[in-house]
């Protein structure tokens, strides 16, 4: 199987200087400062619904954490609809779920990519239990096995109103970032993303708001940073 043709587009990779970029370091930065007694080793993103940036929003932030030259893997946690083999251009013939399933080894799941000190876990064969591998004491092993190896984790998974799956991986992650499209959507289905996630005793780092215009006639967009307290 040949890697994917259809590569999503990396703004921090391909033009690190521009507006966008230095916002998701921003972002990578924040993230960073937002635990005093602890690290925020295992990050995941989210998102309240379909479409709203988040597999491009950990795209480029995983970008942003491998420029500071920090051992960084993405693992695509999103074992229902998978993106990131595109954004990377690698294969998802072997992936997450190949490992949760012991199917392949961890070893043989891990995909370099074309940015230094970035490593990619790829989803895998979309299964017909994810919501259970994801739960499985495997998936914790696995977490475990990651922390030794790499100084950065990032998770994206699927939105969390669609699935339980966001909720499940919550648990286990130092922080979680929601993404949300600042045109589309509404105050009631963000209030309600964010009551799923503090159910589980999720820890909320913030929300990052995208496709806001920076200024009227500004063909730019930029990712916003804000507290996700109510």
């Amino acid at each position: 199987m040949s890697a994917p043709a259809n590569k999503r587009y990396l703004v921090t990779d391909a033009d690190p200087k521009s507006h966008v970029s230095e916002s998701y370091r921003t972002l990578r930065t924040n993230i960073d400062f937002s635990s005093i007694d602890g690290q925020m080793q295992v990050v995941m993103v989210t998102s309240a619904g379909a479409g709203e940036g988040k597999s491009t929003t950990i795209g480029n932030l995983a970008v942003a954490y491998a420029q500071t030259e920090r051992r960084v893997i993405l693992i695509d946690a999103d074992l229902r609809k998978p993106t990131e083999h595109y954004t990377f251009q690698v294969t998802n013939r072997v992936g997450l779920s190949s490992v949760l399933s012991n199917q392949a080894d961890l070893g043989q799941a891990i995909q370099a990519t074309h940015i230094p000190n970035l490593a990619l876990l790829p989803s895998g064969p979309i299964p017909p239990n994810p919501s259970e591998m994801l739960a499985s004491q495997r998936m914790s092993k696995l977490l475990e096995e990651l922390k030794e190896q790499f100084d950065v984790i990032l998770i994206d998974t699927p939105p969390v109103l669609a699935v339980t799956d966001a909720q499940l991986l919550a648990t286990r992650c130092d922080g979680v970032i929601l993404v949300m499209d600042y045109g589309k959507v509404k105050k009631d289905v963000a209030l309600k993303s964010k009551s799923l996630l503090d159910k589980v005793g999720a820890k909320v780092l913030g929300v990052v708001l995208n496709n806001v215009k920076r200024k009227k006639n500004d063909g730019y967009y930029y990712y916003y940073y804000g507290t996700a307290n109510t």
